[in-house]
């Protein structure tokens, strides 16, 4: 007896052919995906080595702070800031300040120079005359700065882009006074006062005390944070982080020049706060557009500059609105301490707080009452809107 065979001898060639063709393709496209993703990674190490070898490069001298970590002093037209294409016309120098100072506020210009801050590095100056203060780091650290960039342990705010509230933004927590939707407001500038705290905080985890400046999409941060992810410790230090042109980083440590440009040579990101508190300021100077960030002391009337961001580096030309308080990130469901670990008292000498708030709406107009405000946290957090002179926080 003989079988009947449902495909002729041909047929079953042509299929056998067929698979051993895509077996073939997928072996190929497998290995083309293995390859793509390696030469990705090689363009990321190559990047974050460029980066390395230009911060060291132009270094022209290691200096010190109080604490021994060490900061390299990086000639002003090779900081990260100006690494790029679109920068490669400029006419940005070390000596840039602010050009326009608000009237009837405590931000004035200095005819001489006060070493407000050289109480932050061993030799009570900080870096040589046509460099910035940048902290040394690793390429596991910048490899860690740069897995940030569209991260959700990023900072961000109470507000969706629409400006609604949110009661939880995976998981971020907040306590905060800012601005109302109400009537559309624009502003040229914010400042704030603010005492810095060393809350305990996982490995994971963030907490931080800090102004949050929207400028339509985008935005900037200022303040205090402890991030053990972003430095090696669980200290409290000055950060600024910038949310522009698609991308969000810390420090001046920015791709594709997007962040701040530094300019002082007594205050960087990344220095100790310690529990004290100082002032910070966001400005628009009316002459060339650029906002500048200011640091003042309590104890004086002196601000310096620390730098600025170009007018190009945001889509918007004014701020939209404005957060002073409290922020904190975990990936589990419990969430670290925020400020200084209790609930506000109504003591400045107890709690953690913001006060003398301020903004300048569009045409530079002070003020220092700022009404249009509302209280805004979530989980376990309390935030008390003192209405005073006192604080927010």
């Amino acid at each position: 007896m003989k079988m009947k065979l449902g495909y002729s001898l041909p047929v079953m060639c042509m299929i056998l052919f067929c698979y051993i063709l895509c077996c073939s393709l997928l072996m190929s496209h497998c290995h083309g995906v293995v390859e793509a993703a390696k030469a990705l990674k090689s363009n990321e190490d190559l990047e974050i080595e460029q980066k390395l070898e230009l911060i060291n490069k132009h270094t022209v001298k290691i200096i010190k702070c109080t604490n021994g970590e060490r900061y390299g002093c990086v000639d002003f037209y090779k900081q990260p800031g100006l690494d790029h294409s679109l920068m490669k016309n400029h006419t940005f120098h070390h000596k840039m300040r602010l050009m326009s100072y608000p009237e009837g506020s405590k931000i004035k210009k200095q005819t001489h120079i006060n070493k407000t801050f050289g109480h932050f590095w061993k030799n009570g100056v900080g870096r040589p005359i046509g460099t910035v203060p940048i902290l040394l780091v690793s390429k596991e650290a910048l490899l860690k700065m740069k897995s940030f960039d569209g991260d959700n342990s990023n900072p961000q705010s109470s507000w969706s882009k629409t400006y609604k509230p949110t009661s939880s933004n995976g998981g971020h927590h907040f306590a905060v006074v800012r601005t109302t939707k109400g009537k559309p407001r624009r502003y040229n500038g914010v400042a704030m006062n603010i005492n810095s705290f060393n809350p305990p905080v996982g490995p994971m985890e963030f907490s931080a005390g800090r102004m949050h400046f929207q400028i339509g999409n985008e935005f900037v941060q200022v303040g205090w944070t402890v991030h053990p992810q972003l430095y090696h410790d669980f200290n409290s230090r000055l950060f600024i982080y910038t949310n522009s042109g698609g991308h969000g980083c810390y420090n001046p440590l920015c791709p594709v020049g997007s962040g701040i440009i530094l300019v002082s040579h007594e205050v960087t990101p990344g220095l100790l706060t310690k529990h004290n508190d100082f002032e910070l300021s966001i400005i628009k100077d009316k002459i060339y557009g650029h906002w500048w960030l200011l640091m003042g002391n309590s104890s004086s009337s002196t601000w310096k500059e620390i730098g600025f961001w170009p007018t190009h580096r945001f889509k918007e030309s004014f701020g939209t609105g404005v957060e002073w308080g409290g922020e904190v990130y975990s990936p589990a469901s419990t969430s670290p301490p925020m400020g200084n670990s209790h609930f506000p008292k109504g003591s400045p000498k107890i709690d953690s707080y913001v006060r003398l708030i301020t903004t300048w709406d569009e045409n530079y107009g002070l003020d220092m009452v700022v009404k249009n405000t509302e209280r805004f946290s979530n989980s376990c957090y309390k935030v008390k809107d003192a209405q005073s002179r006192f604080g927010q926080m």
